[in-house]
């Protein structure tokens, strides 16, 4: 597994004062290259999964916390398209002024794919991963479930539950969560996981936090793939049960050019499939052709 080290999963960020309102980010400088991750529901920008093959090819990654989440306010924002703006602005205070991949993860795909779409003279590429599409998101069912476990009133209380659990029935807690983003049988799903790979999520679950982020993303938002003209790679598995293949279908379909790569993660998440090394290089593949065109 290409993943990250429990000590490793919370690091320290920073809150910028813009012209648009605060906004939390994390910025890792490393190369000359930049690399901006969206995060997808439930994190922020303290919280790092999902990003060691780009800090492995020595990119700067800056992380933002999207609108509700951590410490940037809603107000910040609030639409990806707002957002776009707001992240735009974020470069300039940085002294940003090229992003060489644009990455859109799980709930972060609207906001990525819309800032590839309103500032493509900033951005080069764009990588779609367990992205959130524009197709209809998430069911009846789900929508009723998170109304009641992640507003403003019980999203503390649902959270600080799940911190219980984790800590005393870690394997049980798991289960739980794991029926939700995967089509397998939850077992067949847990025996996938290498050692590393359990204790890593039940150290991201018992971190995770909705603030008012996640009702925010349940809107429903503008499809601007038609204007999106970077290339651009779409990676999901058919087994992710919390955003269905679908939306990776749609996307690749809609955005001129884009590639689909299938994962064989059992999972919404793709960095604990049995290929990722293979997904890693598709990216490695991708990122390389970036620079030399």
């Amino acid at each position: 597994m290409i993943g990250l080290s429990i000590a490793s999963l919370e690091r320290r960020t920073t809150v910028a004062r813009l012209r648009q309102g605060r906004v939390e980010y994390r910025l890792e400088r490393r190369g000359d290259l930049t690399v901006i991750l969206f995060h997808g529901g439930h994190m922020r920008a303290s919280l790092a999964i999902g990003e060691a093959i780009f800090t492995d090819l020595g990119y700067t990654v800056l992380t933002p916390s999207r609108p509700g989440y951590g410490r940037t306010p809603l107000r910040t924002g609030t639409s990806p398209a707002g957002f776009a703006d707001v992240t735009h602005e974020l470069c300039d205070h940085l002294g940003i002024d090229r992003v060489a991949a644009l990455v859109g993860i799980s709930g972060g795909g609207p906001s990525a794919v819309t800032m590839a779409a309103r500032h493509p003279e900033l951005v080069e590429r764009l990588i779609l991963e367990s992205a959130v599409g524009f197709l209809p998101w998430p069911d009846r069912r789900t929508r009723f479930l998170a109304n009641l476990a992640f507003n403003g009133v019980s999203e503390r209380a649902t959270w600080g539950i799940v911190r219980i659990v984790m800590r005393l029935a870690p394997r049980m807690g798991l289960g739980l969560l794991l029926r939700t983003l995967s089509t397998e049988p939850v077992n067949n799903v847990l025996r996938s996981l290498r050692s590393e790979g359990r204790a890593t999520l039940v150290a991201l679950f018992s971190k995770m936090r909705s603030g008012r982020g996640f009702m925010n993303d349940l809107r429903g938002t503008v499809d601007v793939t038609s204007e999106v003209r970077q290339p651009t790679l779409v990676i999901a598995s058919r087994k992710d049960g919390s955003v269905i293949f679908a939306h990776a279908e749609s996307l690749a379909a809609s955005i001129r050019g884009a590639e689909l790569v299938v994962s064989e993660s059992d999972s919404h998440f793709i960095w604990f499939g049995s290929d990722y090394a293979a997904v890693a290089e598709k990216i490695r593949y991708f990122l390389n052709s970036g620079q030399s065109s």
